[in-house]
C-alpha cells in the first residue's frame, strides 16, 4: 500500500476509537506494528501508566523490542520513562553519545542492534498517560514530516484511551450504584423481618444484622439476604426477644379519694 494511503488508513483505525469499544492492548499492540511499516524505525513500542509515576510495557512491534522495554522500566532509566516523566519528546541521533544518559539502557541498546531513538509522549493537555518508543537501526533522527505523524497518531490514540478510561469508570460507578441500592433494598427488608419476628424496632435490628454479620466475617448485606429468604433465622440474628408494648399504660398506685 502506498504510504500516503497507509498513513491515511491509520489514522482512520486510530480515529475509530473515539465512537467504538476497543480492546486496548490490541489496539496498541495495533499501533506499534503500524508505526514499524509507516515510519523509517526498525521496532517500536509503547508504554503506558497504570499509576501515577508507573508505567508498564502493553505493546511491542517484536519480542526483542518488548524485552528491550522491560529492561528500560526494571533499570528506571532510558527514554521512554524520561518522556514520560517530562511529558516532552525525547531524541538521540547516536546511542553511542547517551552511554553516560543512559548507563545501563544505552548498552543494552547498542547490544541489540539499535543505535537511534525517538521517543513522544502521550499526553492530552496536562495528563500524560505514557509514551511511543521509536528505534532505529542506523543512527539520525527521523525526518520532521514522520516525527510530526507519529506524534499526532500517539495525540489520537491518547483521546481514544483516555475516552475508553472514562467509559469504562462511568460504567463502573454505575454499577457499583446499583448495587448499593440494591443492597440497601435488602438491608432494610431484613430489618424489617427482624423487627417484626422479633418484636424489635429497626434500630436495634439493624445493629443485630451488623453484629451477626461481624462476629461471622459475612458481608452485611449477604446476613440481611438471607433473613429476607429465610435461610438464615431471625432468632439467630437476634436471639433476645423484647416482650411486647401494652396497649395502654398500667395504672398508677391508687390514691384514695380526700
Amino acid at each position: 500500500m502506498e504510504r500516503d494511503a497507509l498513513l491515511a488508513r491509520t489514522f482512520v483505525e486510530v480515529a475509530d476509537t473515539l465512537v467504538a469499544p476497543f480492546d486496548v492492548v490490541e489496539f496498541l499492540s495495533g499501533l506499534a506494528t503500524r508505526c514499524v511499516e509507516l515510519f523509517d524505525t526498525v521496532e517500536a513500542g509503547l508504554m503506558i501508566a497504570q499509576a501515577p509515576g508507573s508505567v508498564q510495557v502493553v505493546a511491542s512491534s517484536s519480542h526483542r523490542m518488548h524485552l528491550l522495554e522491560l529492561f528500560e522500566v526494571q533499570h528506571d532509566q532510558g527514554p521512554c520513562l524520561d518522556c514520560y516523566r517530562t511529558g516532552a519528546p525525547v531524541h538521540c541521533e547516536d546511542l553511542n553519545t547517551a552511554i553516560d544518559r543512559w548507563p545501563t539502557f544505552a548498552p543494552e541498546a547498542l547490544a541489540a542492534g539499535f543505535t537511534s531513538v525517538h521517543a513522544l509522549p502521550m499526553r492530552l493537555r496536562n495528563e500524560i498517560i505514557g509514551s511511543l518508543n521509536l528505534l532505529r537501526r542506523p543512527p539520525g533522527n527521523l525526518v520532521p514530516a514522520d516525527l510530526t505523524a507519529a506524534q499526532a497518531l500517539a495525540d489520537v490514540a491518547t483521546i481514544g484511551i483516555l475516552q475508553h478510561r472514562a467509559a469504562e469508570e462511568a460504567r463502573l460507578l454505575a454499577e457499583q450504584l446499583q448495587y448499593a441500592l440494591n443492597s440497601r433494598v435488602t438491608i432494610e427488608q431484613a430489618k424489617g423481618v427482624l423487627s417484626e419476628r422479633s418484636n424489635i424496632d429497626a434500630e436495634t435490628a439493624f445493629a443485630a444484622l451488623r453484629r451477626y454479620a461481624r462476629n461471622h466475617n459475612e458481608r452485611l448485606v449477604d446476613v440481611a439476604a438471607g433473613v429476607v429468604n429465610r435461610t438464615l433465622s431471625a432468632e439467630a440474628v437476634s436471639p433476645v426477644r423484647r416482650a411486647p408494648w401494652p396497649d395502654t399504660p398500667p395504672p398508677g398506685p391508687h390514691r384514695p379519694s380526700s
